[in-house]
């Protein structure tokens, strides 16, 4: 065999990529972004919570995307994803420091997890909370409710 029959037999060789996948197309649905990127930024240390907010918290009763809370995934014209998240931090941290630990976690995760590139992550600040008032705020929410 020569070499010019082994050149012709690797350029016919199909592969697979995003452009072009004879299956059919992936779409990932906004609920489940917005999943990866909770978790993202409740695994930096410093982030007491997501969401929370009195906002939030009036909207998750009415709805039944919880995950959803706090988060907010659109995409731009080229689909490349806008994200906005709404964090309560831990009282006594960098705030400025933990906001960007947070945007790198999330652009970080996101990018490996869906393939796609995140154009912008928006965090907004909604609050500080000590140790103590989580513990309080977890303990009331887990008791029975008697009515």
């Amino acid at each position: 065999m020569s070499k010019e029959t082994d050149n012709i037999n690797e350029s016919v060789i199909p592969t697979v990529s995003e452009d072009s996948n004879t299956l059919g197309d992936i779409r990932i649905n906004h609920s489940v972004v917005a999943s990866i990127i909770r978790l993202a930024a409740l695994e930096v240390g410093g982030v007491v919570a997501v969401g929370g907010g009195f906002v939030d918290g009036i909207a998750e009763i009415f709805s039944k995307k919880g995950d959803e809370r706090g988060v907010r995934v659109e995409e731009d014209e080229v689909g490349d994803y806008r994200i906005e998240i709404r964090v309560i931090l831990r009282f006594g941290v960098e705030l400025a420091a933990v906001a960007t630990e947070i945007q790198q976690r999330i652009a970080e995760q996101v990018e490996k997890m869906t393939s796609k590139n995140v154009a912008r992550i928006n965090v907004i600040i909604d609050g500080v909370r000590t140790e103590d008032e989580k513990e309080e705020q977890d303990d009331w929410t887990d008791e029975p409710h008697t009515d």
